[in-house]
C-alpha cells in the first residue's frame, strides 16, 4: 500500500506492506462557506448573546490568537470578529499574540496569520512571560502559583479568545481556555502548569477531559479573569474548517471537543511493532519541540520494546528558544532524564516537553526524518533517517518478516487507543 505522510507543506510518499493499518480521524469535509459559517455562528452563538450586541462602541477589544506553531485560520477569525464589531473603532481593539514561552512572530509572519491589512492597521503585540511589566496578577491557583496574564488582556473592556480544537497529549483537546492558559501567562503560572507532577498524571492525557489536571488549572485561570467570547473552529487534514464553535468559554468549547473527539478517536485492535507518524505537517512541525506530540500520539499504540518513525521537518531547528534543547544534554539517557525532571528540586523552562519525549523513548526507540542534522538527532537520543525505507527493512530484521505496522498520516490530529 502507499501512503501518503504530512511532512512540512506538502507530504512524503511511503510504499508499504499491504497489512499495514491506517490510522487517522474521519476525513471531515470542509464547509462550503465557512465565512458564512463563522458570521452565522457570531450571530447566534453557544450561551450568550450575538456578538454585536455585547460590545459598545466606546468598549476596547483584545483578541487573543494562537501563534504561527498553529495552524488556526486568524486571518479568516480576526477580520469576521473585526466587521462583526464595526461599531467600535480599530483603534480600540488590541490582537495579543499568544506566545506562551514561544519567540515572538516577525512582521512577515504576522501578515502570514493574520493578513497585511490587519498588521497595517491593528495594534499588535505578543506575550512576554518573562517581563513583569507586561504582565496582571489576577489570583492564586489552587495549584500552588500566583497568576499572571497579559496586561492588555486583563486591561480590555471586552475579551475574546480565538482558536482551534484538536487532541492534545496532556490537557486532553486544544482550543478554548488553552489560548489564555498558557497562551497569554506569566512564567511562573506557566512553570506550574507544566511542572513534572501535572504532566506526569496519567489523566493528563489525549482526549480525556474528566478530572485532567492540566485542563483543570487552565479553567481554573479562565475563571479568574475570563473570556467574555470565545470563537473556536475544527479542522481536516487540508487545515480547512470543518465546524465552528461560538460564546460562552467553557460551554462553546465542551461542544467543540466533544465533535472533536466523536472524528479523532481510532480503535486498534492491538499495539503495533511499529508506528510511522507524522507531526501533521506545517506548523506543527516547525521545530522537534513541537513533533512531541506526534511521537506521544504514536506511544498510544507502539508495543513495549517497539519503534516509532516520526515524520516531522523540522525546518525552525530545536528551536532555538527556551531551554528544551539544554535539557536534552543534561543525562546520558531518556529514564536519566525522566529521573532528574522528576526531582522535585528540578525546574527549568521547557522541562514538560522533555518529560513527554524521554518517557517515550523509556517505552519505544524513536527514529526521525526530518532536516535536522544526524548530530541534532542523536543529541536527541534519537535515531536520524536518510531513507524511510531503508530503516524500515533494519526494522524488519529486528521484528520480523510479519512485523505489524501502524501508520499515522495526520499525526497527532487522531487519538488512536487500544481497549485494555
Amino acid at each position: 500500500m502507499k501512503s501518503t505522510i504530512l511532512y512540512g507543506k506538502s507530504n512524503v510518499e511511503i510504499e508499504l506492506p499491504d497489512h499495514s493499518i491506517l490510522i487517522e480521524p474521519q476525513d471531515l469535509t470542509a464547509l462550503e462557506d465557512d465565512i458564512g459559517a463563522i458570521q452565522n455562528a457570531l450571530c447566534h452563538p453557544i450561551g450568550t448573546k450575538p456578538l454585536s450586541e455585547m460590545v459598545q462602541a466606546h468598549q476596547s477589544v483584545a483578541i487573543v490568537i494562537s501563534d504561527i506553531t498553529r495552524p488556526t485560520p486568524n486571518h479568516i477569525l480576526v477580520p469576521l470578529l473585526i466587521k462583526t464589531l464595526s461599531h467600535v473603532p480599530l483603534e480600540n481593539f488590541v490582537i495579543i499574540n499568544g506566545t506562551g514561552t514561544h519567540r515572538d512572530q516577525t512582521r512577515e509572519e504576522l501578515v502570514q496569520m493574520l493578513g497585511e491589512d490587519i498588521v497595517k492597521n491593528i495594534k499588535i503585540v505578543h506575550n512576554h512571560c518573562n517581563d513583569k511589566t507586561t504582565l496582571s496578577k489576577v489570583g492564586h491557583s489552587k495549584y500552588g502559583c500566583d497568576v499572571y496574564l497579559n496586561k492588555s488582556y486583563v486591561e480590555a473592556d471586552f475579551k475574546i479568545v480565538t482558536g482551534f480544537i484538536e487532541p492534545h497529549f496532556f490537557a486532553g483537546f486544544s482550543g478554548g481556555p488553552k489560548g489564555i492558559m498558557p497562551g497569554i501567562a506569566g512564567i511562573e503560572t506557566i512553570m506550574t502548569f507544566h511542572n513534572a507532577k501535572m504532566i506526569g498524571d496519567i489523566r493528563s492525557t489525549w482526549g480525556n477531559m474528566t478530572d485532567n489536571p492540566v485542563q483543570d488549572m487552565t479553567r481554573e485561570i479562565n475563571a479568574m479573569c475570563k473570556p467574555d467570547f470565545m470563537l473556536n473552529v475544527t479542522l481536516n487534514k487540508e487545515k480547512a474548517i470543518t465546524e465552528v464553535f461560538a460564546g460562552e468559554l467553557y460551554e462553546a468549547h465542551d461542544k467543540g471537543c466533544a465533535y472533536a473527539k466523536k472524528h479523532a478517536m481510532f480503535k486498534c485492535d492491538e499495539p503495533f511493532d511499529v508506528v510511522i507518524a507524522s507531526n501533521s505537517g506545517y506548523p506543527l512541525d516547525q521545530n522537534l519541540y513541537q513533533t512531541v506530540k506526534g511521537m506521544s500520539a504514536a506511544h498510544k499504540v507502539v508495543k513495549e520494546g517497539g519503534s516509532i518513525i516520526m515524520l516531522s521537518e523540522c525546518s525552525d531547528g530545536y528551536p532555538n528558544h527556551g531551554n528544551y534543547a539544554e535539557i536534552l544534554k543534561m543525562a546520558n539517557s531518556p529514564q536519566a532524564l525522566v529521573d532528574m525532571i522528576n526531582d522535585p528540586n528540578f525546574a527549568m523552562l521547557d522541562q514538560w516537553q522533555v518529560q513527554k519525549q524521554a518517557v517515550i523513548q523509556t517505552f519505544a526507540d524513536v527514529y526521525l526524518y526530518s532536516k535536522l542534522t544526524d548530530e541534532q538527532t542523536k543529541d536527541a537520543m534519537l535515531y536520524p533517517v536518510t531513507e524511510i525505507n531503508d530503516t524500515l527493512k533494519m526494522l524488519e530484521g529486528k521484528y520480523g518478516k510479519d512485523m505489524t505496522i501502524g501508520v499515522m498520516p495526520l499525526g497527532p490530529l487522531t487519538i488512536p487507543y487500544v481497549e485494555s
